[in-house]
């Protein structure tokens, strides 16, 4: 593994971490339990990735053979069922869910960028499955941002005619 891959190792960490934080943000925002428990759940796959990146990045980093070997990532996220939560709703929500989706577009962009110009499969192997651990977040919050944006709409009158 070259310097630019750890590099970029330690920067899918401190995007983890950027996404850790806000999810219990979000989850302290949040007076429905059920919500609160949802962003948790997120922010608590978020910590699996960060530990499971730092492991990683420590045996790299320590190890006389710099070629990337990585066992058993955490699984990729399984979507949550937001439409039967009671989500707070208004402008608050529609934030929040913009902002995770745009947390999690651009972190997919980056590791693509980290992909195409690595010369390792193993580090390629990696990237893919960072990617995957995004969009899997990424279309669960776009989904119900659409949904909380028609009822914005609606309670705002501005309901298609």
């Amino acid at each position: 593994m070259n310097k630019e891959e750890y590099k970029i190792l330690k920067k899918a960490v401190l995007i983890e971490q950027e996404g850790f934080d806000f999810y219990m943000l979000a989850a302290a925002r949040t007076e429905d339990e059920d919500t609160r428990a949802a962003f948790e759940k997120i922010a608590g796959e978020e910590q699996k990735h960060i530990n499971w990146l730092k492991e990683l990045y420590n045996k790299m980093s320590g190890a006389e053979d710099t070629e990337l070997s990585f066992e058993n990532p955490p699984e990729k996220p399984g979507i949550f069922d937001w439409e039967k939560k009671d989500i707070f709703k208004g402008s608050l929500a529609l934030s929040v869910f913009s902002i995770g989706v745009k947390m999690e577009k651009e972190a997919i962009e980056f590791y693509k960028k980290a992909a195409k110009n690595s010369q390792s499969s193993e580090a390629k192997e990696l990237y893919e499955t960072l990617i995957e651990w995004e969009k899997g977040h990424m279309e669960e919050f776009q989904n119900h941002y659409e949904l909380l944006q028609e009822d914005w709409w609606n309670e705002q009158g501005f309901a298609p005619f």
